[in-house]
């Protein structure tokens, strides 16, 4: 079984779940498994040592991004791997300090994302990761975000992606996904 195949084996679905007509997916079996979690992040890693950096022009990732939350759980080891920083994009008013602010639309409604303004130094490529892509609204926004300071995002890294929902392609960086749903 390869790894995409198992990490897919361990993803849980809940229908009606947090609204009804809204399907679920739970990646939280993965991160209860040591195994599991490792074989993600290694995943992630290979990935970005051997396609997203290679194809970048400064050849290093300076800063991994995190969305709020669940690429909070993701984003630190994976900088930490990559010997980058890790920045974290959370809900208004959830910073500390001046912050930079983007609303953006998602799948029930309307929300604000912030990034503190000295986090990101112009120049630094940046990899923006979160567990899941649905409409993209939170990951444009985060991208915005990093440009509003002066990065440059590399890619746009998920656990999964809902192919059928995402209604933009990012045309600046590309979007990488280990599993795809429908």
């Amino acid at each position: 079984m390869s790894d995409v195949e198992y990490l897919r084996s361990l993803l849980t679905q809940y229908d009606d779940f947090p609204k009804p007509g809204v399907g679920f997916l739970d990646i939280f079996p993965i991160l209860r498994d040591p195994f599991a979690f490792e074989t993600l992040i290694t995943h992630f890693v290979h990935h970005i040592t051997s396609q997203t950096i290679p194809k970048s022009v400064l050849k290093k990732v300076d800063v991994v991004v995190g969305l709020d939350a669940r690429g909070f759980l993701l984003g630190p080891t994976i900088a930490l791997r990559l010997g980058a920083a890790f920045v974290p994009v959370r809900k208004k008013g959830k910073l500390p300090g001046p912050c930079s602010s983007v609303s953006y639309e998602k799948e029930y409604g309307t929300d604000i994302f912030e990034m503190q303004k000295d986090a990101i130094r112009p120049g630094q490529n940046v990899l923006v990761v979160d567990d899941l892509i649905a409409t993209g609204g939170s990951a444009r926004a985060a991208g915005q975000l990093v440009e509003m300071q002066g990065g440059t995002v590399l890619e746009y890294l998920f656990i999964v992606e809902v192919v059928m929902s995402r209604d933009w392609q990012y045309d600046k960086a590309p979007i990488y996904s280990i599993v795809q749903y429908n």
